[in-house]
């Protein structure tokens, strides 16, 4: 028994304090933004009271791979991260920031920004304030800028290089002597201004507007290195990477071993992980376990690499008031300038009914039927089951796939999600990588691809589908890969973990209440653009440096985020 003075106790729930250590009852104590005690009972009064009863009590979330580093400026909160437990979450991954940048430039970081990401360019320059040129200025904002969760950011090779060689920052190969001194430089003010660490681009999925690569796509080991001696001269951070793996390589593998070989020498010489997106395609179904494979070899021999992966499959998701999947087509196409009520109009009448699925039968598709997924009706599942595949409703129905779809659509007042996935296709596959140790958890893009995608909620499908449906892990081991494993990667210092003295960033779960709701299109993004957004019910509250932040779903006021620095 202890006792104590706080303004907030939280009481009676079951713990899972981030380290891999069972659940066990406890009381958790906050004064300020600190927790000050964790003990079976706590005595004593305190400001607030949360009864935990039934609850699991847990640390924030920490998101590794976001790209929220525009959304920040108009989405205080932001969603739909905070209808997911994060707390904090880090910014500038695969090479894209918006600094340094030098007079001139910011329409070609937005745009960069735009072809990568899928964040409209025109809500990039209109809702940044772009006053900055350093990555230090850059925190700076950041620091001014009203949150609800702690952010900390990489900065980009794109910018570095853009910054350092204006025009020329397209040439492939390595920079010049002087090119890669000015980079060294401005990667040196950024990490000794706080930056968790250096991120670059390499895979040749990313482009700028004109289908190019983005800048540093083709540059030479040289100028990697010279980030790691950044690193090395610092003494803190790590380096991020969107890798080219399997592209234009042979059978053997050759380009990717090396690609592995760069990174493995990246951090051997800085002493500094380095963290990269993994993930399975059937496209070349056994990549990944071969990459695996030389990850092993490359810290056999000291380096420290920790390749990322989702919980689930990367998808795209088609949608009546979105995208749909035959929109080449010229009747579907037309759908595109209509309203909600506009769409479905369409679909009742006869005659516009027959040529959009007749237009579908000739339509260019980027995939089959088989490879498209209705979500059933209720929360959303990802599990991609072939009875749930477009295909197979058509049979059912004894309809094309766009005779399906539309009535599906109808019958629905048009809320239907149907998924494509385009990476992780295998859930098995999924299960072998995050049952090592060696993979952390990633890549859910948060901020990102917002009108294709929406994997931000990945906490809640790791727990209610791998957890409690599955069985497949226990929640001591989910918990500790959503909080402690990332944070301690990536340099989230005092966070991850409920113990006394850290920063008081916390879940109280309901966890046989989580549930996760469909995907729904809004467009409430600056001059109305249009992306997904994916609410949960089951977080009874989330408390971020001590304030609680989000109430059963609702925001209640408190904006309690901060910048987290590697200097802190």
């Amino acid at each position: 028994m202890a006792t104590t003075d706080a303004d907030l106790i939280i009481r009676n729930g079951t713990l899972h304090d981030g380290t891999g250590a069972p659940g066990r009852r406890a009381d958790v104590a906050v004064k300020g933004d600190r927790i000050v005690e964790v003990a079976d009972r706590i005595d004593g009064s305190a400001h607030r009271e949360i009864d935990a009863s039934g609850r699991l009590v847990t640390p924030g979330f920490v998101d590794v791979h976001t790209h929220l580093d525009a959304q920040l400026a108009w989405d205080p909160l932001p969603t739909s991260s905070c209808w997911h437990g994060i707390t904090s979450a880090v910014l500038g991954n695969c090479g894209v920031t918006f600094a340094p940048v030098q007079p001139g430039q910011k329409e070609f970081l937005a745009e960069m920004m735009e072809s990568v990401e899928d964040i409209p360019r025109d809500a990039i320059l209109e809702g940044l304030p772009w006053d900055w040129t350093t990555y230090g200025d850059y925190l700076g904002w950041l620091d001014r800028t009203p949150k609800g969760i702690n952010v900390g950011g990489l900065v980009g090779h794109c910018a570095l290089r853009v910054a350092a060689m204006g025009d020329r920052c397209m040439v492939e190969g390595s920079g010049t002597a002087e090119d890669i001194a000015k980079m060294a430089e401005m990667a040196e003010e950024a990490m000794r201004s706080g930056a968790l660490g250096i991120s670059t681009s390499r895979t040749l999925g990313h482009k700028v507007p004109d289908g190019r690569p983005v800048p540093g796509t083709w540059a030479g080991a040289d100028e990697l290195l010279a980030f790691g001696e950044v690193l090395r001269s610092v003494g803190y951070g790590l380096f991020e990477g969107a890798m080219r793996l399997g592209e234009r390589d042979d059978a053997e593998l050759t380009k990717t071993r090396e690609e592995l070989a760069v990174m493995g020498e990246i951090s051997r010489r800085s002493g500094r992980p380095l963290s990269y997106g993994l993930v399975q395609s059937d496209r070349r179904p056994d990549l990944y376990s071969k990459v695996i494979e030389f990850n092993v070899e490359e810290n056999a021999k000291g380096a420290h690499l920790r390749p990322q992966t989702t919980a689930r499959g990367i998808g795209m998701i088609y949608h009546l008031f979105n995208r749909t999947p035959w929109d080449r087509s010229g009747a579907w196409r037309e759908l595109r300038p209509l309203n909600r009520e506009e769409r479905l109009a369409a679909l009742r009448d006869p005659d516009r009914r027959a040529r959009l699925v007749a237009d579908a039968e000739t339509a260019k598709m980027l995939m089959g039927d088989d490879q498209l997924f209705v979500l059933p009706e209720g929360p959303a599942r990802y599990d991609c089951k072939p009875e749930d595949s477009l295909a197979a409703h058509a049979a059912r129905r004894g309809l094309s796939p766009a005779e399906t779809f539309i009535e599906l659509c109808l019958e629905r007042n048009g809320d239907v999600n149907v998924n494509y996935p385009i990476l992780n296709h295998q859930l098995s596959a999924v299960e072998e990588m995050l049952d090592m140790d060696l993979i952390t958890l990633g890549l859910a893009d948060a901020g990102a691809h917002v009108g294709q995608i929406m994997d931000t909620s990945q906490p809640t499908f790791l727990l209610t589908y791998w957890v409690r449906e599955r069985q497949r892990w226990t929640l001591e081991q989910a918990i500790r890969r959503l909080t402690s494993d990332t944070a301690d990667l990536f340099g989230f210092k005092g966070r991850g973990r409920v113990q006394a003295g850290n920063y008081a960033d916390l879940n109280v779960i309901d966890f046989e209440g989580l549930t996760l709701p469909q995907p729904v299109y809004v467009n409430d993004l600056p001059n109305g653009a249009g992306r997904y957004v994916q609410g949960s019910t089951g977080y009874d509250y989330t408390i971020v440096n001590g304030e609680v932040f989000m109430d059963h779903g609702e925001h209640v006021g408190a904006l309690a985020g901060r910048v987290v620095r590697s200097t802190d």
